[in-house]
């Protein structure tokens, strides 16, 4: 198990760009992971965004709208028909029709809290700020084990700048709800901001373990830079490996980053076998979630213990963590199931083989321009072709390309 922490995130003040002691800290010679903005800035683009529909989906939605809207002219005083009606206004996209059909239940029926809770998103999409903390308030009032309606009187009280009331809006949602990791994703921020580090380090960590993909990334920054936590670059890879596995990007950025440090020739001794040691024992630490697995030897990857033991599914995705942290050996195995397969479970061809290999190469390592060199001259799985083969192989020993190229009869 990845062991727990306490940690301190360094966060910007409300309305600022995050700083640039929150982003990891750029090597020299190495381009930068991109800084984004923190959520401390206030609401982010996603944060109360419209839903996003298919074309089907969207026909359907017009479809029903128009049902909905056939529902209300039988029975305009019915304020759930109302509210229905409000709802499928908001799907489509259409905010300030689906207010004023809010407002409409809302005078029919003025006790519903779920209709204050959803007029107060509505008018959270707009940004009316204090319109929007009036719908959540009575929300809360009238039932105040509305989890949502906390949550969401929270981030207005955080945008807003109202530090005190958005914590204890946060920590109610939380008390409703205590497996919420947005809630505790949010409640850190705000406490980082109250310079209440603890607190905040501790909520971090569970937002994080709770599948926060932002919480994982500043993580990973934090355990990279050591930033209030004992610097741990095996940490800091696990960190940002879980964000990436759930498609944040400043993640990937970031472990490229430290894959460039650890392979350049222009970076300094100390700073390639830091990352270098980073990722090795990152590999390491795999093993401790398989306690039932005995390593034979330093060079015996996770990955290819597991298919000697039948463990395919479990060790494809592991010969693929192992690769994508820089092991020759996880690669060579990775480069005969692209070509062999593995029956019955593995087919031959996979094309998450060639991703790994393309992002590791396109970093610098030369085991895997080696392999793909070799996939590309002899067209593995794609049509053969000797540009892209020699493409990888520059900046190679001569040697190296001379014996690659020589098996194939072409011209270096």
């Amino acid at each position: 198990m990845i062991r727990r922490s306490v940690l301190v995130i360094l966060l910007p003040t409300i309305c600022l760009p995050i700083s640039s002691t929150l982003a990891q800290t750029p090597d020299e010679q190495i381009p930068p992971a991109p800084i984004i903005e923190s959520p401390a800035t206030g609401l982010s683009v996603d944060e109360h965004r419209l839903p996003d529909l298919t074309k089907q989906e969207q026909e359907d939605a017009v479809i029903t709208l128009g049902e909905l809207r056939g529902n209300v002219l039988i029975s305009p005083d019915n304020a759930d028909k109302r509210l229905k009606l409000a709802e499928g206004l908001y799907r489509i996209g259409d905010l300030d029709a689906a207010i004023d059909e809010y407002r409409v239940a809302l005078k029919l029926k003025p006790d519903f809290a779920r209709t204050h809770l959803q007029l107060g998103v509505a008018l959270t999409a707009k940004q009316d700020w204090r319109a929007a903390m009036t719908e959540f308030k009575e929300a809360t009032r009238l039932d105040p084990e509305l989890t949502q309606a906390h949550y969401n009187l929270g981030t207005v009280f955080y945008t807003t700048g109202n530090l005190k009331a958005a914590i204890q809006s946060y920590q109610r949602a939380l008390e409703l709800q205590p497996s919420f990791p947005d809630a505790r994703y949010r409640l850190a921020l705000v406490l980082k901001l109250a310079h209440r580090d603890q607190e905040s380090a501790q909520s971090m960590e569970g937002a994080a373990q709770g599948g926060v993909a932002q919480a994982q990334y500043f993580l990973g920054n934090a355990y990279r830079t050591g930033q209030g936590v004992e610097k741990d670059g095996a940490l800091a890879v696990y960190w940002w490996t879980k964000a990436l596995a759930l498609g944040h990007q400043p993640a990937a950025a970031s472990l490229s980053q430290l894959r460039r440090q650890a392979l350049s020739s222009t970076q300094p001794t100390y700073k390639r076998q830091d990352a270098l040691e980073a990722f090795r024992n990152y590999r390491d630490k795999l093993w401790e979630h398989f306690p039932d697995l005995a390593r034979d030897g330093e060079n015996e990857t996770l990955g290819t213990t597991l298919l000697k033991q039948n463990r395919d599914d479990e060790a494809m995705l592991v010969l693929l963590q192992e690769s994508y942290a820089l092991s020759e050996t996880a690669q060579a195995e990775l480069a005969r199931l692209y070509e062999m397969g593995r029956e019955p479970h593995l087919a031959p061809f996979d094309k998450r083989i060639v991703t790994s290999l393309e992002v590791t190469a396109n970093d610098g390592f030369v085991p895997a321009k080696k392999i793909l060199a070799l996939i590309y001259a002899k067209g593995i799985g794609t049509t053969p072709d000797i540009s892209k083969a020699k493409a990888q192989l520059r900046g190679l020993p001569k040697q190296d390309i001379k014996s690659i190229l020589d098996e194939f009869q072409v011209q270096p």
